[in-house]
């Protein structure tokens, strides 16, 4: 059996042509598909729609509505912990990916010789502001948390059960699927494809959420926010050796007259802003191992239904 996992949100009006679409590629499979839709506490229609549609259509299918908005990882990761498999898609809802990488991801995960599967874009054919704004980020993610993840980024994947099951596993807090996918390693394989124009309404990963996605994959993968701490404490180090020889010269020369005013309020706005900056960086690894430590589930499902 071939298992796709949709993450659901705000899609309703995509629901008709992903059904069609799910219709089409399970005629097209040499083997039986299931579909899980996770509806990620969608404001709209979303559960009601999928609902009536679902025990319609002529493949087995499982709807799972969360009890909030706990973001589309969480929605993912109940959607894999419910597929049967052995093979795994992950596919949005609003059809952005062409129906046929999907397919591709099950031939390649056939054959045995990959366990996970990713999709490359080649181009997107997307709003001019959209799209600067997800090169910038990608930039940013290659740049400063995971170089060797596709200039393109990852949208969906594909897995056997091996890597979903260690996938699973790794259940972390404020933490970043696209990090955890090439931090497991595995045998993998990118499949290119070109990404479609947005069909309905407007998409809600914004720019605010991409960046703080971006600094939930930087704390979670690198070390980098250190070093920018130890980088710091060296430069004001020497900034302060520095300007000591200044007010040293400036004080034998006679050129203060109000006996250190200026070498304290400029040391201690200097040093007050750094202080400031490290105990942020220090407190953003702190606060998430603490939300790690908790042990809360990453979403809380509301009721589930399922469809032969």
């Amino acid at each position: 059996m071939y298992s796709v996992v949709i993450p659901v949100y705000k899609d309703e009006a995509s629901i008709p042509d992903l059904l069609m679409t799910l219709d089409g590629s399970s005629k097209r499979l040499n083997s039986a598909l299931e579909v899980v839709c996770g509806v990620d506490g969608s404001p709209d229609q979303c559960f009601q729609r999928l609902a009536s549609e679902l025990p319609t259509l002529p493949f087995k299918s499982r709807l799972i509505a969360l009890s909030r908005n706990f973001g589309s990882f969480a929605a993912i990761r109940v959607g894999l912990q419910k597929a049967s498999g052995p093979c795994f898609a992950i596919m949005t809802a609003d059809l952005q990916e062409p129906d046929s990488l999907i397919i591709a991801f099950f031939e390649e995960l056939a054959k045995g010789e990959v366990d996970v599967v990713i999709g490359t874009r080649l181009s997107r054919d997307d709003p001019f502001l959209s799209k600067v704004a997800s090169q910038v980020f990608w930039f940013l993610y290659r740049k400063f948390v995971q170089p060797e993840v596709p200039r393109g980024g990852i949208d969906v994947f594909g897995c056997n059960t091996a890597f979903r099951r260690e996938l699973l596993e790794l259940d972390e807090s404020h933490s970043s699927l696209v990090g955890l996918l090439v931090w497991l390693g595995f045998r993998r394989k990118a499949i290119p494809y070109k990404r479609a124009r947005r069909r309905h309404g407007k998409s809600t990963w914004t720019f605010a959420r991409k960046m703080s996605y971006l600094v939930d994959s930087l704390f979670s993968f690198s070390d980098l926010p250190i070093k920018v701490l130890l980088w710091m404490g060296s430069f004001g180090i020497g900034i302060s050796f520095v300007f000591s020889m200044i007010v040293l010269w400036a004080r034998l020369s006679g050129r203060i007259h109000v006996l250190g005013y200026s070498p304290i309020v400029l040391t201690v706005t200097f040093f007050g802003s750094i202080n400031l900056i490290c105990l942020g960086i220090v407190g953003s690894y702190v606060w998430r191992v603490y939300e790690n430590t908790k042990k809360r589930p990453g979403a809380v499902v509301l009721r589930e239904m399922e469809f032969n």
